[in-house]
């Protein structure tokens, strides 16, 4: 294969529907830098664009953000997005309650906060105070609180921070009572919570990056479980568990409810291993409780008699397995509750009973056991949706959330005994929820394989080809794509817009053959399964090409870029959010190495390289002429999970390819990362941006713009 012959070049295209021509920025081309993967010669000339430190680098996106800011702020109808989206996320919302050291603890939101506050409770009937406000923490809102712990004996607690999206974490330590913060203070701590034990707590770090690594995208390695002390310096942590062999493993500790035990979970991707330390032992030291890396596994409790831990090996849809205390090798486990027909999504222990939460047809089914596994009923849950379960061991008091696509969270008490539900809290939104209904629909993908997809829409639609719709997909890492809500939709359905979720292999809707089914030599089923959704909405006069758009995020933003190179006839308008764009390199990034499990890697063999480059989104794109969607790319300028050098070079090289008029723009928010703690006016700013595309594109009249 010779290199790509990609020539940075000024574009000009017609933007959408508008008269003026949107000129993109040239972007500089690096024609020395080639990769050879197996013998494959492939160009890399955008490489520069992925160092984030440099001033070149900076004003690229400086230029891009001047291009997209310019063609999004004449979108007619756009502040009239901004402004129907602000009033449809002013309205509280709350978390579920759960109890620690005798009170009660829930997060809310009054509305347009940035982020959620935790509030104090002494009883349910007592009046709500503030515990830990993180807005205060900065004064933008980009200060995200990530975890709250409280130490065994109620005195502290311990906050767990991240800073303008990014996955490094920074845990402070403070009094209860008073809120005085400790002088403890740790930093580089990345994916970690808090686990107390005694006078400290274990957490899990890397290194410092060193001198002249960037911290944003340089590889991490060596992942430790580092146990503090109060009172002490960081420099003084003892290392708990660390894997020298492994660089390229993520290891993190918990800590039972009695104390008694010290987990330790090592993970390669997405199968893990469990190690336990039994600490009443006369000379405690770690031994393998779960040896197989292979597969998903957890602690749900422990008691007096047993572990518990919920398991997928040799068990694809999962079961919940125990292993004697007074006999903790592998070989004693026994199962509580088999494998079903339907994947066990969750597992808790409330007092003396375990909620399992079944997906079926990927919705939520909570039921409730015995501790001996015997089924005692069912969580009558108030329709199809998703259900989020908030329990503990140490009593049996139950509070739970439900959300589907058009009811936000609504917060309900179990009685554990009988299983009656109780309604605490319902959010009123300024939209009418009746006027919508949602439908469960299936339909044939390219090798025969039944997928299933949700459809969210206005009563009484016209199947007539012309209505304006959103196919939204994931399809990765055996995350399940359930019912919930998100206010962003709503402008788009009250438009007349149909909102469709595919449910695409890759995910974990129906258990770990569903999820390996759209993994490495297998991707490619996703992407099929997400252009046979588009060609059955099209066949069925739900909507057609014209009207039809695609988006989704992170493994989802590889789907859109893939989908669209493959497919870019059938839609109008695509949205990749943080995608995996370059498929040759993600492992050399940050913990990319991590998705080595379901992706593979250029570096494994000649045949994946070629499957690998087949599909890459970077290297896909057509330079013959062919029409492509008007496509805007979103990323973050702090997003060190997905670097946003992936999403750089992509709109670098389809500005530079001969795609057709609409347009190919990138929007790249600052002090934003990869999503999780973004402040509330960030994610209204850009809702207003994605929802203004895709609407723009499809040709819709918003009747609220009016």
């Amino acid at each position: 294969m010779k290199p790509q012959n990609l020539i940075a070049i000024m574009c000009i295209t017609i933007a959408g529907s508008a008269s003026a021509q949107l000129k993109y920025p040239a972007t500089r081309t690096d024609a020395g830098v080639v990769d050879n993967y197996f013998g494959h010669e492939v160009a890399d000339p955008y490489r520069w664009l992925e160092d984030d430190n440099s001033a070149e680098t900076a004003e690229w996106v400086k230029a891009q953000n001047a291009v997209s800011s310019a063609y999004l702020a004449k979108i007619p109808f756009r502040s009239a997005l901004k402004d129907r989206l602000t009033a449809l996320f002013t309205y509280e919302r709350t978390s579920p309650h759960f109890k620690r050291n005798g009170k009660y603890y829930f997060y809310r939101n009054d509305g347009l906060q940035n982020q959620s506050v935790l509030y104090e409770q002494e009883s349910l009937t007592s009046e709500p105070v503030v515990f830990l406000d993180p807005n205060k923490l900065s004064a933008d809102g980009t200060v995200a609180l990530q975890n709250v712990s409280f130490s065994p004996d109620g005195r502290y607690y311990a906050y767990v921070i991240s800073r303008s999206g990014s996955d490094w974490n920074e845990i402070y330590v403070a009094d209860r009572a008073s809120h005085r913060l400790l002088p403890d203070h740790i930093v580089w701590a990345k994916f970690t919570d808090v686990q107390w034990l005694g006078d400290g707590f274990f957490y899990s770090a890397y290194d410092a990056p060193s001198d002249g690594a960037s911290e944003l995208s340089a590889k991490n390695e060596y992942h430790k479980v580092k146990f503090h002390r109060l009172g002490t310096p960081q420099a003084d942590d003892r290392i708990e568990f660390q894997d020298t062999a492994n660089p390229l493993h993520f290891h993190s500790a918990e800590v039972s409810d009695d104390d008694r035990f010290v987990f330790i979970y090592k993970s390669r991707g997405h199968g893990n291993s469990i190690l336990v330390k039994d600490l009443k032992a006369e000379n405690p030291e770690y031994r393998v409780l779960v040896p197989s890396l292979d597969d998903e596994c957890g602690v749900v409790a422990t008691d007096a008699k047993a572990i518990y831990i919920v398991t997928a090996k040799d068990a694809p849809r999962r079961k919940l397995i125990a292993i004697p205390v007074d006999d903790l090798r592998p070989e004693a486990a026994y199962t509580v509750i088999p494998e079903a027909k339907n994947v066990m999504a969750g597992v808790q222990r409330a007092g003396d009973r375990f909620i399992v939460t079944y997906e079926i047809h990927a919705s939520d089914h909570p039921q409730v056991f015995d501790t001996e596994g015997h089924l005692l009923y069912e969580i009558k849950l108030p329709g199809i949706g998703s259900a989020g379960i908030s329990s503990s061991p140490k009593h049996s008091e139950v509070f739970y959330s439900f959300s589907s696509y058009t009811t936000p969270g609504a917060i309900y008490s179990l009685n554990l005994e009988d299983g009656t539900s109780t309604l605490m809290r319902r959010p009123t939104l300024k939209f009418n929820a009746d006027d919508f209904t949602t439908e469960q629909v299936t339909y044939t993908s390219a090798d025969g394989t039944e997928v299933r997809m949700f459809l969210t829409h206005k009563k009484g639609l016209k199947r007539n080809g012309k209505n304006p719709t959103l196919l939204y997909g994931y399809g990765g890492f055996n995350i399940s794509l359930t019912p919930s809500f998100n206010a962003r939709i709503i402008p788009f359905l009250e438009a007349g817009g149909i909102y469709a979720v595919a449910n695409l292999r890759g995910g974990s809707e129906y258990g770990e053959e569903w999820h390996e089914a759209g993994t490495k030599m297998k991707k490619q089923n996703v992407f099929d399964d997400f252009i046979a959704a588009a060609e059955w909405l099209i066949k069925e006069k739900y909507t057609s090409p014209k009207h039809l758009a695609c988006n989704g995020g992170s493994n989802g933003g590889l789907l859109v870029g893939a989908t669209i190179n493959q497919r870019p006839d059938l839609f109008a308008a695509a949205v990749p959010q943080v995608g995996v764009m370059d498929m040759m390199r993600y492992h050399l990034f940050t913990i990319g190495w991590n998705w080595a499990g379901d992706y593979g890697r250029s570096d494994d063999s000649r045949e994946m390289a070629e499957y690998l480059l087949a599909y890459s989104p970077l290297h896909n794109i057509k330079n013959n002429g062919t029409r492509y969607p008007a496509v805007l790319i979103t990323t973050g300028d702090h997003d060190d999970r997905v670097v946003p050098a992936h999403s750089f070079k992509y709109a670098a090289t389809l500005q530079a390819a001969n795609t057709g008029k609409a347009p190919k723009i990138i929007r790249i928010d600052s002090k934003a990362g990869h999503g999780s703690g973004k402040p509330l006016s960030k994610q209204i700013e850009e809702y207003a941006d994605i929802y203004g595309f895709i609407m723009y594109n499809l040709g819709m009249k918003p009747s609220w713009a009016k």
